[in-house]
């Protein structure tokens, strides 16, 4: 190897890129063990469960309820099928067992909007409890998922792609012009032109899945605007950690949306089938909170989303503060030239 060689791969790997490469890796190595981990062995745990039945019999159930190996459910009375189709619906519980005492029959009320996977579950074990106690039990979905929404994937599938686009788009903003916008003013621009996406992204997706492939129910102008302020929650995110640690700040917004949040959200497992730390960062993480907010507007009327879009405020107002502090900061320090 001549000695022009050596010079053009000393200069090819500095340690900058070194330290960008292994960066990389560990992304790698952490989005392969967040998805295995969170997903490979999906079991429910404590799911919100009603039980529907006679005073005395209401206690039993509810105690072989509690009593299943492994905890999957967290079992309550509830007064009648009235009340335990508005928990349902009002999603403060994921399904509900209606004993019939004059009979051998129950009946299972499930939410396949809330997760295909979870109403499954749900139906299998309480088949399989049924038919222990020589009873039977006819399902009915109280909230059912759209017929092209396989497995109930669309809203995750939707808010993923606004998620993208958010931390790609301000991604692109900074990469154009240096991670760190060199004054106030730039990065105010910076926000502007995120937010102006923003409303774009979330509107074509709200078209997509609605008029388009007729994927999601629910009101396109309630999506259009959830979609707006997913991807500008990201977005901002994403411009916040540029702002403060320039390039690799790329890298850790991919950690939080992608890594860390889509295996929390409860898109292909619901949050009572994923291990206890995802369920745990799920709802704090824009993918978790977008997810949640989506099938609500989608199946459930648009109940319980309060938190969800408080959750997406915040990030998308830390974003902001954070993006404008670390401008105003960078044009206050003084040049290196200067300090010298």
């Amino acid at each position: 190897m001549t000695q022009s060689t050596l010079s053009e791969v000393k200069d090819a790997v500095t340690p900058r890129a070194t330290l960008l490469v292994i960066g990389v890796v560990a992304l790698q190595l952490l989005f392969i063990a967040s998805y295995v981990g969170a997903l490979h062995d999906p079991k429910p745990k404590d799911v919100p469960f009603g039980v529907v039945a006679p005073r005395a019999a209401a206690g039993q159930a509810v105690t072989r309820l509690e009593r299943l190996p492994g905890s999957p459910l967290d079992p309550r009375a509830v007064a009648d099928e009235a009340t335990a189709r508005k928990q349902i619906l009002d999603r403060d519980i994921d399904g509900a067992l209606l004993v019939d005492p004059a009979g051998t029959t129950d009946t299972l009320l499930v939410a396949s909007g809330g997760g295909t996977v979870l109403a499954t579950t749900l139906e299998n074990l309480t088949s399989a409890l049924e038919r222990a106690q020589g009873r039977t039990v006819r399902t009915v979905d109280v909230a059912p998922a759209s017929p092209r929404d396989f497995d109930g994937l669309s809203s995750f599938y939707l808010v993923v792609g606004w998620c993208v686009g958010g931390y790609l788009c301000a991604s692109i903003l900074a990469i154009s012009t240096g991670a760190r916008p060199a004054n106030p003013s730039r990065a105010a621009i910076r926000l502007g032109a995120m937010a102006l996406v923003s409303v774009v992204g979330g509107l074509g997706g709200a078209v997509i899945v609605g008029p388009i492939l007729d994927a999601l129910p629910g009101s396109v102008v309630a999506l259009w605007w959830l979609g707006a302020l997913i991807t500008f929650a990201v977005g901002a995110a994403t411009l916040a950690l540029q702002g403060i640690f320039g390039i690799v700040g790329i890298g850790l917004a991919i950690l939080l949306v992608v890594v860390l949040g889509n295996p929390s959200a409860g898109g292909a497992f619901p949050l009572p089938m994923l291990p206890p730390f995802w369920n745990a960062i799920g709802p704090a993480l824009p993918p978790g909170a977008g997810t949640w907010a989506a099938r609500s507007i989608a199946y459930f009327r648009g109940n319980d989303m309060t938190a969800s879009l408080l959750v997406l405020g915040a990030w998308a107002l830390a974003g902001i503060v954070i993006t404008l502090l670390a401008a105003g900061l960078r044009k206050q320090k003084p040049p290196a030239a200067a300090r010298e």
